[in-house]
């Protein structure tokens, strides 16, 4: 467990820097749709299409970090009733 911990900044600085030095057409990767909408409109158009891309991300991005610190609040929960447990091979 203490090589995990001892690895996590090592992992985290590399995918920062895969992101940082990623090529930019990887992150210019948009649907069709999109595309020609906001092509044939106006800014109030475009603008509402960014709108609406984060109106539809936010909310489950914030569901499943929500969900992710409740399984990890309660994993701790569960690993310390199994420890305060008598072991049943003791007796």
């Amino acid at each position: 467990m203490k090589v995990a911990r001892k690895l996590l900044p090592i992992g985290v600085a590399l995918l920062g820097f895969m992101i940082l030095f990623a090529p930019r057409p990887v992150a210019a990767q948009s649907c069709a749709l999109c595309y020609t909408q906001a092509a044939s409109s106006g800014s109030r158009m475009i603008q509402a299409l960014r709108s609406g891309i984060l109106i539809l991300i936010v909310p489950p991005t914030l569901l499943s970090v929500g969900m992710i610190f409740v399984l990890y609040r309660k994993r701790n929960q569960v690993r310390a009733a199994e420890d305060d447990a008598p072991d049943p091979d003791s007796w």
